[in-house]
């Protein structure tokens, strides 16, 4: 989702404006940061020994719309020589909080500059885009070099070897759509349709009721009828519900889902931890897409 409710965000700058910017020594780890977990773990699989880093949002079970940043988070970018946010709308906390605190040594990597995307682009969960990581662990790579310039064979190595394996996704990808190609599949909002475009599914959910969901917006009518059609009708084959936001008519479209025997598949906002990188993150969420249509089985959780 794109909505935030932030509204800690004003005192919270006010608390660190005049902080000084702390940062690593020439000796110690590259402090960095990432808005998301998931953008934290594609910097730690980068930087490695060489750098500490802190997520801002990390809990699977909690609601991210309902995040609130505090005086701990705030230092912690004010203390940032790297920063990873996504844009496009869904963490304007962090720009907020890095102009509490500016610094021009700060390496900022936004996933919507790196993708040229708009403001106003309408599905805001980039992580589940393909091509997203690929140019986020790169700009990380060239990031961390400029900062450790003595240790950059060892960031290239990690780069490459991150590369290699996320090869495996992309493949996988391929292999998917090769076989479920225009499989029909209904969801909650927005959250994996990158994910499942890339695999050549057919989300036949109205963006119109996924933006109303995304947005904390109630559907129309109509758009719950068509929904539920989806279902009784025994029209797709898979549901993918957001397994961090509910809703009475999100958990009313589940209980419905399961009733008609759609399996149901959980996609995320954060990454599922612990247990999980960026890479095996993608794949559990192929693998569940994979079982639910050639075994009918639900993967609620991962």
């Amino acid at each position: 989702m794109a909505r935030r409710v932030l509204g800690g965000v004003a005192i919270v700058v006010v608390l660190v404006a005049q902080a000084s910017i702390g940062g690593a020594s020439p000796r110690g780890p590259i402090q960095a940061v990432g808005a998301e977990n998931e953008y934290a773990n594609v910097i730690a699989q980068i930087g490695g020994r060489f750098v500490d880093v802190q997520a801002v949002m990390s809990n699977p079970n909690t609601d991210p719309h309902t995040f609130e940043v505090n005086t701990s988070v705030a230092r912690e970018i004010a203390a940032a020589q790297v920063v990873v946010q996504n844009g496009v709308g869904y963490d304007t906390f962090m720009q907020q909080l890095e102009s509490a605190s500016p610094s021009r040594a700060r390496k900022v990597i936004s996933a919507q500059s790196l993708l040229g995307l708009s403001t106003n682009t309408k599905n805001p969960h980039l992580w589940y885009k393909p091509a997203t990581m690929p140019l986020v662990a790169e700009s990380v790579e060239r990031a961390l070099v400029q900062i450790d310039p003595s240790d950059s064979a060892y960031f290239r190595q990690r780069l490459a070897r991150f590369d290699t394996s996320l090869s495996m996704v992309t493949r996988a990808i391929a292999q998917f759509r090769a076989r479920f190609k225009h499989v029909k599949v209904a969801t909650t909002e927005p959250v994996a349709d990158y994910l499942l475009t890339a695999l050549g599914l057919d989300n036949l959910t109205p963006f119109s009721f996924q933006a109303d969901i995304m947005n904390g917006v109630d559907p129309s009518p109509e758009d719950i009828a068509f929904q539920r059609s989806l279902f009784t009708d025994h029209v797709v084959k898979v549901f993918c519900y957001n397994a961090q936001v509910g809703s009475p008519v999100t958990t009313s479209l589940r209980d419905l889902a399961k009733s008609s025997r759609v399996p149901i598949v959980a996609v995320y906002e954060t990454m599922p931890a612990p247990g999980y990188d960026y890479q095996s993150w993608m794949l559990a969420e192929i693998n569940a897409l994979i079982k639910a249509i050639e075994q009918h089985k639900s993967t609620t959780s991962l």
